[in-house]
């Protein structure tokens, strides 16, 4: 058995460390692979003026201690990039980087991890590279002419690098709020796109509110209660990092607030007529959110301070009339687009049979693959509601490594 490992792990982001350091508390012998550096798309997929949307205290990777410097603020993607850094270095985790996974396969029941370095073989193979590495962009983006340059929102960066003229920002989720806010404060016109997508206060009842969605369950809801009979993954409700943003505060600063985006016709980008729609389904998604919260605060007792007024909740939309349905590109000044329209991941280097679907992404419960040794972690909603962040890790991780020690008891027995 000289030379074969007890488990494998592809990427060292939060996932793939999390239960890489439980795979060293039980004492396995194991590799990670990271395809760059540590925390590559931290590093490589996060525009400048991003912020974590966890506070620091609930952003903490398995092992570590709650105490940490100013717990309820919001890290820079460089100052987490540090602290995995870190990580790395103070539990001595046997991360291998600039070593990308490049086919797995299976033979005689060991899994088989082609890599540029080595052949390395393992009884266990986790992949934690996550389901978000991957931009995704709707059919119609093949409809703009060239003159448009196209941005995914892994790419943007700020609003110098853009050429100068209006952004046509689609996707009002965390990152298409946050981008159309940013582009904003930095003096561009800005049109959004709208999607049917919640969202959430930062702060409720003197608390953060990633702070009450924690003690209260709502990310332990489980994914058969989020995900719809079609299987699609829902996008993650607007949550500004360290304020509250909504439709109405983003049109307060000029954003103009549009409906679907449909594509273009007779030279016009075209949109939808459910911009009202969105707005309430926002909001409605906002005040459930806070129910959830009130209901536990109820139950458990809580003496918790009565809740006030957000001003990004109170302040009318400020809506263009008549509402607008179509724009003219061509004097429109339109220059840029940049799509927030969701991501995927990557895993065509898997050969292995019923590891991936037809829609190319893993088969799965709870991040357990059906092929006996396989593993998925940092998936996007894998197991419960906050599968995929960090404040999912330790639990995932302990999940996984746990399910491992049973696995590899019986491999012996």
């Amino acid at each position: 058995m000289a030379g074969i490992l007890d488990a494998v792990v592809v990427g060292a982001g939060s996932a793939g460390l999390g239960i890489s350091y439980l795979l060293k508390q039980q004492g396995r012998d194991h590799q990670v692979l990271e395809r760059g550096r540590i925390g590559e798309t931290w590093r490589t997929q996060r525009w400048d003026s991003f912020r974590l949307n966890s506070p620091n205290v609930r952003s903490l990777l398995p092992g570590d201690a709650p105490e940490v410097p100013d717990p309820w603020g919001a890290s820079t993607q460089h100052q987490f990039v540090s602290y995995l850094e870190s990580y790395v270095e103070r539990h001595h985790l046997p991360v291998i980087t600039e070593t990308p996974a490049e086919k797995l396969t299976r033979d005689d029941g060991l899994f088989l991890v082609a890599t540029p370095r080595a052949l390395l073989r393992a009884r266990n193979v986790v992949i934690a590279s996550g389901s978000l590495n991957c931009p995704k962009r709707p059919p119609v983006s093949a409809e703009l002419p060239i003159t448009l340059r196209q941005l995914d929102s892994s790419t943007y960066r700020n609003a110098a690098e853009l050429a100068q003229g209006a952004v046509l920002v689609v996707g009002s989720g965390q990152s298409g709020g946050q981008i159309a806010e940013d582009l904003a404060l930095a003096g561009r016109s800005v049109f959004l796109a709208t999607s049917r997508v919640g969202r959430l206060v930062r702060h409720y009842r003197a608390c953060d509110i990633f702070n009450w969605m924690t003690l209260s369950g709502y990310l332990d809801m489980p994914r058969s209660e989020i995900i719809p009979p079609s299987g699609k993954l829902p996008p993650r409700g607007l949550l500004g990092a360290t304020h509250t943003i909504s439709l109405q505060s983003l049109s307060a600063q000029g954003v103009v607030l549009l409906g679907r985006f449909l594509g273009m016709r007779n030279g016009s980008l075209v949109f939808g007529d459910d911009l009202d729609e969105h707005i309430r389904f926002a909001d409605e998604s906002s005040a459930n959110v806070k129910r959830f919260i009130d209901d536990y605060i109820r139950r458990a007792g809580l003496n918790a301070p009565p809740a006030d007024d957000d001003p990004a909740e109170l302040i009318a939309p400020r809506l263009p009339y008549p509402p607008i349905r179509s724009i003219e590109l061509a004097t429109s000044g339109i220059r840029s687009v940049i799509w927030c329209t969701g991501f995927r991941g990557d895993f065509r280097w898997i050969k292995i049979p019923d590891t991936i679907g037809d829609d190319g992404q893993p088969i799965h419960e709870d991040g357990i693959g059906f092929v006996p040794g396989l593993y998925f972690s940092g998936l996007d909603f894998a197991s419960t509601r906050k599968s995929g962040i960090i404040a999912g890790v330790a639990e995932e991780a302990a999940r996984l490594g746990n399910h491992i020690a049973r696995r590899s008891a019986s491999y012996f027995n």
